[in-house]
């Protein structure tokens, strides 16, 4: 069965090219001499991504090969204006990523709802030959081509926001978790990689406040390397404000699997450990009170882990808080019985609205620039048809005779 959940495409996009602007000269009974009256050449269409709340996926766009905009009209007699190209947009969800598919650069953004990002500009229309008139040149018989289209292949890459983000192995009990906190009804089952794609779910918390919380597919150790379902789906966490980590209670080492899965993250991309995090025990309704007392006394009173590079704190860097494991606060919970959810809630809503854990900037150069070595494979995959030659524009005054059309340059507005 085909998923309704689509994360990413490839499109070939194309702008307008400019209208021709025309060559006429007016001659006619009542006035043989009446001198040139060609039009401007009309603009070309332009691309723009827009973003839509209404779309969470990219499903729309997923057979959309080509979105080429209108040309142009070419200019006509009379001073007559040709007509502009309609301008194209793409609606996308918010959280979308464009990066071109040539060079894998990132190209832009679009976090919100109804923000407009210009992808391809349309080719401006060329002067008719009655903007060329001048005292010592009363009838041109030339006018000026339209710009040339711009085109790219780019790739959209969808990264879902929101503000919790669960990391765990299958099985941990992440979308009983959703399940339990919000509408949302993920697939639930007793057997790994039962969540194949991410899904969302709305938390209410106290006096009508909520807040998002992010159910991805597990990870298991060597994902970096593509085992399981590798890294594909991580690119939905970048996003988020806070990570929940999730680890069974009946675990034989938590810490253990807790670090392991901060490694895997630290593999994919590094700032995510500079997110703000919470580690929740699961499953606590196989554990007896006993027990569970134990493990919050050795989580909480043990030295934080040390990371590759030899840090104290993974987090921070530095000698993590009392109470905290590697950074992350620790609570015992069961989806199960909701023992434990209410003051989950409160960690995660504290967590959230503190100061230092806002997050700054959704998308930043640096944050990115781990993501071109990944996006580099689709550089050779479009053949190079040629490029249209750059025409420039410049001032009507400045051209005295046709001979100097020869060097046309355009004046950059």
């Amino acid at each position: 069965m085909e998923s309704n959940f689509v994360d990413y495409v490839k499109i070939l996009c194309r702008s307008g090219k400019g209208g021709k602007g025309s060559m006429h000269l007016k001659h006619v009974k009542y006035n043989p001499n009446g001198g040139p009256d060609g039009g401007d050449g009309g603009k070309g269409g332009s691309i723009y991504l827009r973003g839509n709340h209404n779309y969470w996926t990219l499903l729309h766009l997923k057979y959309e090969r080509h979105i080429f905009a209108e040309h142009g009209g070419n200019g006509g007699r009379d001073k007559c204006h040709g007509t502009d190209g309609k301008d194209i947009y793409i609606d996308v969800p918010c959280g979308t990523v464009v990066y071109n598919a040539e060079t894998g650069k990132y190209v832009c953004d679009v976090t919100y709802n109804g923000q407009e990002v210009l992808l391809l500009k349309g080719g401006r229309g060329g002067l008719g030959n009655f903007q060329f008139r001048t005292a010592t040149n009363q009838a041109p018989r030339y006018a000026q081509p339209g710009e040339p289209m711009q085109e790219m292949t780019v790739i959209l890459e969808l990264k879902l926001l929101a503000d919790v983000g669960l990391v765990g192995f299958p099985n941990a009990g992440k979308s009983t978790l959703v399940s339990a906190l919000s509408n949302a009804k993920p697939k639930i089952a007793n057997y790994p990689f039962t969540t194949m794609e991410p899904s969302l779910g709305i938390v209410g918390y106290r006096d009508g406040k909520s807040f998002v919380m992010a159910d991805i597919p597990g990870i298991i150790e060597g994902a970096a390397e593509g085992r399981g379902l590798g890294l594909r789906f991580l690119r939905h966490i970048e996003r988020n404000s806070l990570l929940l980590f999730m680890v069974p209670g009946d675990t034989d080492d938590i810490k253990h699997e807790y670090e392991i899965l901060l490694d895997e993250l630290r593999r994919f991309n590094p700032e995510l450990l500079d997110k703000p995090r919470v580690l929740a025990v699961t499953k606590c309704d196989l554990l007896d009170e006993e027990l569970i007392e134990m493990l919050r006394e050795e989580l909480t009173h043990t030295a934080p882990p040390s990371s590759p590079e030899g840090d104290t704190n993974v987090l921070h860097g530095n000698e993590a808080p009392s109470g905290a494991v590697g950074g992350a606060t620790v609570v015992f919970i069961s989806a199960v019985t909701g023992f434990g959810l209410d003051e989950l809630k409160d960690v995660l809503w504290t967590e959230m609205n503190a100061d230092s854990n806002k997050l700054a900037a959704i998308t930043t150069t640096e944050s990115i620039a781990h993501r071109d070595k990944d996006m580099s494979r689709f550089a050779a995959e479009m053949a190079d048809e040629g490029e249209d030659e750059d025409i420039e524009f410049v001032d009507a005054d400045d051209i005295e005779d046709i001979d100097d059309l020869e060097d046309f340059e355009y004046e950059e507005e």
